[in-house]
């Protein structure tokens, strides 16, 4: 099977299909499926400047870099290493993407980075939104095309990319980290898919590749209903009852959720945006009632209701 040239397809379809290019970023971590990805998008005929984030969490982690610049060097491309400083925020996995976000972000200047990202990490993601119980947006996945985040692999496999650097002559780097079952995403990965595959008879990373691209287009459509709603009940801190009151559920707490982020609320969790949707429903219980939302360390925000109003109030730590 030619999964060079598929992947290199795969590539060409995406920047034809977006208009994405001819300069991109790549975001090269030197594992097979953004090597695949950077090799593709030189075969593709785009302008590819390699993105490499070393992580510095591992005591080889600068040898790799290098290693992948040479790759990406070979292949045709230019390379930017980008050392960064990961914190321990929200735990090892989040903490690092944050800051590999960061840097790619701030490097890109002003181009599109490709993200190596395969049917089998949506299908990983799907699962993880699934067992958080966020609500639809949480099982959706991720984007194909979220500017400036291009995800040209959504539709092939892990394995094709592994091919690819094999029929190319490249050699990959295997991170460690993705072979630790101290990751749910590992276990994921190694144990709950593979279970499914057997369970279900095949085809399980292809069909939640669909289900979040369905969900996405549902999402977009509930997300514009929810805005002119949000539209016609807000006014700065204040927030009408009933345009909200009178739509559906799906609209309403997106407008909602909506709202606390522009009055400054921390994410608003599936939890708080369901108490404040409480405060619709009886004014009796909300007059006597606030919802913490979220703030700073020194100010406290709380959603009251007053008559047929919502109104964020701030207190102090």
């Amino acid at each position: 099977m030619d999964s060079a040239g598929l992947v290199r397809r795969a590539v060409a379809e995406f920047a034809a299909a977006h208009r994405v290019g001819p300069e991109v970023c790549v975001g090269l971590s030197g594992g097979p499926d953004s090597l695949a990805l950077t090799a593709a998008a030189v075969g593709a005929g785009l302008d590819v400047t390699a993105l490499i984030v070393d992580h510095g969490l591992q005591p080889d982690s600068a040898r790799v870099a290098v290693a992948a610049a040479d790759a990406a060097r070979v292949l045709g491309a230019r390379v930017h290493v980008l050392p960064v400083r990961v914190g321990r925020g929200g735990g090892l996995e989040a903490a690092a993407r944050d800051a590999r976000y960061a840097a790619l972000d701030e490097a890109r200047g002003g181009r599109p980075v490709l993200l190596g990202h395969t049917a089998d990490d949506q299908a990983e993601t799907v699962l993880l939104g699934l067992a958080r119980g966020s609500g639809s947006r949480s099982i959706a996945g991720m984007r194909a095309w979220n500017d400036p985040w291009a995800r040209p692999f959504l539709g092939v496999r892990r394995q094709q990319t592994l091919a690819a650097c094999t029929e190319l002559g490249l050699a990959p780097h295997h991170d460690p980290h993705n072979r630790d079952p101290r990751f749910t995403r590992v276990r994921l990965r190694s144990e709950v898919l593979p279970l499914l595959e057997d369970v279900l008879h095949g085809g399980v990373v292809d069909a939640l590749g669909r289900t979040a691209e369905g969900l996405q287009a549902d999402n977009d459509a509930l997300d514009e209903w929810a805005a002119r709603v949000l539209a016609e009940a807000a006014r700065g801190d204040v927030l009408a009852v009933g345009p909200l009151r009178d739509a559906p559920l799906a609209v309403r707490t997106r407008a909602l959720r909506a709202w606390l982020l522009d009055i400054g609320a921390t994410e608003p969790t599936h939890r708080v945006v369901t108490a404040v949707a409480g405060l619709l429903d009886s004014a009796a219980v909300a007059d006597r009632t606030q919802i913490a939302v979220g703030g700073d360390p020194d100010v406290r925000r709380v959603v009251v209701r007053t008559g047929e109003t919502l109104t964020v109030r701030l207190t102090a730590r």
